[in-house]
């Protein structure tokens, strides 16, 4: 059994910082992305940022300069520090992570396995 479970979620002012955390925990699971994906009502989920086993980092154009992503491989944890927050960022925050060992950082949601049960964050104007 594989849980993956994020946290960190709140309202927040436009311009505050906020940071989230996630962690994948499983009988010898080993994680070869993990990412971090927003979904608001009634749009597509969207990879916002993911990292690979190896460094390669993929962020969304909308968030570049602004959402840093990090992880720690063997503990299979994983951060999202988001500054400079705006409104259009308000969205339910889900973290994943993808079996197996790929050469770049999965973006696709169909390349994941396991997923949380989302933190929202709220961005206010």
């Amino acid at each position: 059994q594989v849980q993956v479970v994020e946290s960190g979620g709140r309202l927040v002012q436009a311009g505050d910082s906020l940071r989230l955390s996630c962690a994948a925990s499983g009988r010898t699971f080993s994680s070869s992305s993990m990412g971090w994906f927003r979904q608001a009502p009634g749009q597509e989920r969207e990879c916002v940022a993911s990292r690979n086993w190896n460094g390669h980092t993929y962020y969304a154009d909308s968030v570049k300069g602004r959402f840093t992503i990090s992880r720690d491989v063997a503990k299979n944890t994983m951060w999202l520090q988001m500054d400079s927050l705006k409104p259009e960022d308000t969205a339910n925050y889900y973290c994943a992570a993808k079996r197996g060992f790929t050469a770049v950082a999965a973006v696709r949601p169909q390349e994941y396995d396991f997923w949380g049960q989302g933190t929202q964050v709220t961005v206010s104007s």
